[in-house]
């Protein structure tokens, strides 16, 4: 299984990086890919195609290329996709952090709904549409167990 986490702006200025990373390595989830960057606009429109003409679009695009961002893909041989992304999505909580459950990325971290701290891949479709807007396959490890 692969899936794309972007640890966002707001969490890089805050610190959290490491502790983010963590969340998932507790879980055996490694990662085999990651970036630190700054989006450029295209890259993050593309990465938001599916919400362009909402009226957040712009915002949340603004928000994603105003600092540097850490991009990785994480993997895991012990669940399929489908699980693996739903474990994903379960570690990192609620979109609104006041509604995020205590002990998720965005329960523990996050402060407001508007200053979302990261970004994962909601489907198995989504990841196979996103790695690529960051990654080459040759870019992405493979662990031998």
């Amino acid at each position: 299984m692969k899936t794309l986490i972007i640890i966002r702006p707001y969490a890089i200025l805050r610190g959290l990086l490491g502790e983010i990373l963590m969340r998932f390595e507790k879980h055996g989830i490694r990662v085999s890919g990651m970036k630190i960057m700054q989006l450029p606009k295209e890259t993050a429109e593309k990465l938001y195609e599916q919400h362009n003409g909402k009226e957040y679009f712009n915002k949340l695009v603004e928000d994603m290329t105003s600092s540097p961002s850490a991009i990785a893909v994480l993997d895991t041989d012990v669940l399929d996709t489908e699980s693996a992304i739903a474990l994903v999505r379960k570690i990192i909580g609620d979109k609104d952090p006041g509604k995020a459950d205590m002990g998720t990325v965005r329960g523990d971290f996050g402060l407001r709904i508007d200053q979302n701290i990261i970004h994962a891949s909601d489907s198995k479709e989504a990841a196979e549409r996103e790695i690529p807007l960051f990654f080459k396959k040759e870019e992405l490890c493979r662990y031998k167990i």
